[in-house]
């Protein structure tokens, strides 16, 4: 199944996913989405907020998301950016005290299968207000 023919991509509300970032661009099809198939095995699904300590965790953990890598076209991540990221890491975070925030309307409703929607809103970042 290829982007195309992807289903409307729910969020956790079921409404439409609301893009996550195209500043870094992030999403497993790079479209600024947390949209997902069978294709992503890391489940890139959860919209989140980068800080400094769980940019470090994943770093200790294993997954520099702080370095650059050109060669993939990844820019590397700072606190503030916002990234889909795997659902697996982020329970990983949450259980070790170190998960970021997520906003909800850019995360995928798939993660329901993994974390409760009450879970997830206590790290509920609010979307910042349109001007």
């Amino acid at each position: 199944m290829t982007q195309a023919t992807l289903p409307i991509a729910k969020n956790v509300f079921g409404e439409p996913l609301v893009p996550c970032s195209f500043k870094p661009l992030t999403g497993f099809f790079r479209d600024g989405c947390c949209k997902t198939n069978e294709e992503d095995v890391g489940t890139h699904i959860i919209c989140t907020v980068m800080t400094a300590a769980f940019l470090e965790f994943s770093k200790e953990c294993g997954n520099d998301l702080s370095t650059p890598r050109p060669e993939w076209n990844f820019p590397g991540l700072k606190p503030g950016d916002q990234w889909c990221l795997c659902a697996d890491r982020w329970v990983e975070a949450w259980h070790a005290g170190m998960a970021p925030k997520v906003v909800l309307e850019s995360t995928n409703q798939t993660v329901l299968q993994i974390v409760s929607l009450d879970d997830l809103r206590q790290y509920a970042q609010t979307m910042p207000e349109e001007e």
